[in-house]
């Protein structure tokens, strides 16, 4: 697996019309961590990971990864620099067999040789993808819908990924193996920016997380600080106050 690429997110605002979605957005991520995005829904945390992505325009500040600025990029461009992005819904074509998905997913790569080994990794992460590759990605478990969407940003050996609500709609069992392939990916050197609701799953695994609301940065640390208070006050609902609290 390619090594990780730290990445900075310096005063980023984003608006859509005369909304302001983000505003003054300040993170570091270090190479080969794992940052976990919390808040509630609408505080920011999917348009950040889309401007990270280049799908929506940065109105203010700036990005890099290690030392290239890319603000303002094409998403085309940042997926050639090395960032894969998830989106919510798992970014799967329902009506392809999960083979064309990897299939589509690694056309970018240069000759065959290089798109038949990408598939072939993709496919030793995940072995069920194997096992069902003539199958429609529609007709899938919802487990499964999610680690081919996981797959199919891996298959290029990213320096980052970027996972937009990975636990939407997966049964708490699921949503456990999926994380522990996310685990996995960070074991592998990936830097991983997970936006994510499910928080007790996400204190879990994180290296530091931020808490957003409004589109700006609350709080950041590391997941030991999390306290009930804290997630009161931003998430507004009873969860576990520690990583240790988890499943």
């Amino acid at each position: 697996m390619t090594a990780g690429a730290a990445l900075t997110i310096d005063g980023v605002g984003v608006r859509y019309g005369s909304f302001q979605a983000l505003s003054n957005v300040d993170i570091q991520v270090p190479a080969g961590s794992l940052l976990a995005v919390l808040g509630a829904n609408g505080a920011g945390k999917s348009t950040l990971g889309r401007a990270i992505a280049g799908l929506v325009p940065v109105s203010s500040g700036s990005i890099t990864l290690d030392d290239q600025p890319i603000t303002g990029w094409s998403p085309q461009c940042v997926r050639r620099a090395g960032i894969a992005y998830i989106p919510e819904g798992r970014g799967i074509f329902p009506a392809l067999s999960v083979h064309d998905n990897l299939r589509m997913a690694v056309r970018q790569l240069g000759s065959r040789d290089a798109r038949r080994a990408a598939i072939d990794r993709a496919t030793e992460l995940f072995p069920v993808l194997g096992e069902r590759r003539t199958q429609l990605a529609g007709s899938l478990s919802g487990g499964e819908q999610q680690m081919l969407g996981l797959a199919r940003a891996l298959a290029v050996e990213p320096r980052v990924v970027i996972a937009d609500e990975m636990s939407l709609g997966l049964a708490p069992l699921v949503v456990d193996q999926v994380f522990e392939r996310v685990e996995e990916v960070r074991r592998s050197g990936v830097t991983v920016v997970l936006v994510e609701q499910f928080v007790r799953r996400a204190l879990a695994i994180a290296d530091r997380c931020v808490v957003m609301s409004r589109g700006t940065v609350a709080w950041s640390g590391t997941p030991g600080d999390v306290g009930d208070e804290l997630l009161d006050r931003y998430l507004g609902r009873d969860v576990p106050a520690s990583a240790a609290e988890a499943p």
